[in-house]
């Protein structure tokens, strides 16, 4: 089924879209969320439905919900009992009508042709998987601080070269921003693994790479991702994603990517310096080893710089954006392994989602 070209169903009349989004709490947003996915311009001879997974929210959500709902029927809510990505995405997924599903992030902002160049990318690719490029911008009149998160989510320096950061970028990819599936792939391929609260979408690209499948990236679909606001909030999501990794590696016996190894191990050597200079041994390693990171960090923070215009506030902030992403997803893969390599499963204090 790989490379198949599906023209004949992408083409065909009266097809149907499904958007599916998880969501928990989101009473600030979930309005204009559901605004823009209606919003969408399709190709002729398609419709789009919304259906949307809550996360057992407790803060008026599904009260906006409700409204929205008995006001437009393309919109469908849910419970989510389990308050966890995967869940809700398998939930939408059980429930989608459409030929086609593309998965959608309250918190991102989607150009209006969003779904229809999804579409258009699995017709010229026969992927079994696309997306777009993962743009990170901060909110109107943001902090300096998510201005700093955002500049340096961008660069590739910082992400380890991850092509979903390019967003030039058109071609075959190891995985993808959010993701559109022809509903062949999950036939083929399965749907997301429910153990993972944290890199569900990595495992899922994963398995269709695994299994001869083919991921595309397409830079003509645009969207806008608000990342994390404050270093404590970053500092939790990458020790989850940090922490999760560990667990799609067990699964597949194998990393998607062999820079998802390094933060670990730069973090394991800090240790085993500290300890070692502890224990009596000469002090110079963990110096060195701080010093030749010291220098990447402000090479890093000088790439971040390049092709952006960043006011001096935001500018100061970026080294410590830059250690919190690395620390944070070290010392979480660092406890992933732990818990893998004597069997346990992922413990409850990662399992719930941050934001």
């Amino acid at each position: 089924m790989n490379g198949a070209a599906p023209s004949a169903d992408l083409r065909s009349s009266d097809r149907v879209v499904s958007v599916i989004a998880p969501a928990r709490n989101e009473r600030a947003y979930i309005e204009p969320f559901c605004a823009s996915a209606l919003a969408q311009r399709l190709p002729l001879g398609w419709t789009l439905e919304l259906l949307i997974a809550d996360g057992m929210s407790d803060d008026g959500t599904r009260d906006v919900l409700a409204r929205l709902a008995a006001a437009d029927p393309r919109i469908q809510w849910f419970d989510n009992p389990r308050r966890i990505v995967s869940s809700g995405l398998n939930a939408g997924i059980g429930r989608a009508r459409g030929d086609v599903i593309v998965r959608m992030d309250v918190h991102t902002r989607f150009a209006d042709d969003y779904v229809a160049q999804c579409l258009a990318a699995l017709e010229a690719s026969g992927a079994d998987n696309v997306g777009g490029p993962w743009r990170a911008t901060a909110e109107p009149g943001a902090h300096p601080t998510q201005h700093a998160v955002a500049a340096a989510f961008q660069s590739r320096w910082v992400s380890g070269g991850a092509l979903s950061r390019r967003l030039d970028y058109d071609g075959a990819a190891d995985t993808v921003y959010l993701g559109c599936w022809p509903r062949r792939t999950f036939e083929r391929f399965g749907t997301f693994d429910e153990a993972l609260v944290r890199n569900q979408d990595d495992e899922h690209n994963l398995r269709i790479t695994l299994g001869s499948g083919k991921i595309w990236q397409a830079s003509g679909i645009r969207s806008e991702y608000r990342p994390r606001a404050a270093l404590r909030q970053v500092y939790r999501q990458y020790l989850q994603y940090g922490y999760w990794k560990p667990f799609v590696m067990r699964k597949h016996g194998q990393p998607a990517s062999l820079r998802q190894l390094v933060p670990g191990l730069f973090v394991l050597g800090l240790c085993l310096f500290a300890l070692a200079g502890a224990a009596g041994a000469p002090a110079w390693p963990l110096a060195a080893l701080l010093a030749a990171y010291a220098a990447a960090v402000f090479a890093m923070t000088m790439a971040v710089r390049r092709g952006q215009v960043l006011g001096p506030s935001i500018l100061a902030r970026i080294p410590a954006v830059i250690v919190t992403y690395h620390l944070s997803y070290g010392v979480g893969s660092l406890i992933g392994w732990w818990d893998v390599l004597w069997h346990r499963n992922g413990r409850a204090r990662f399992a719930t989602l941050t934001r």
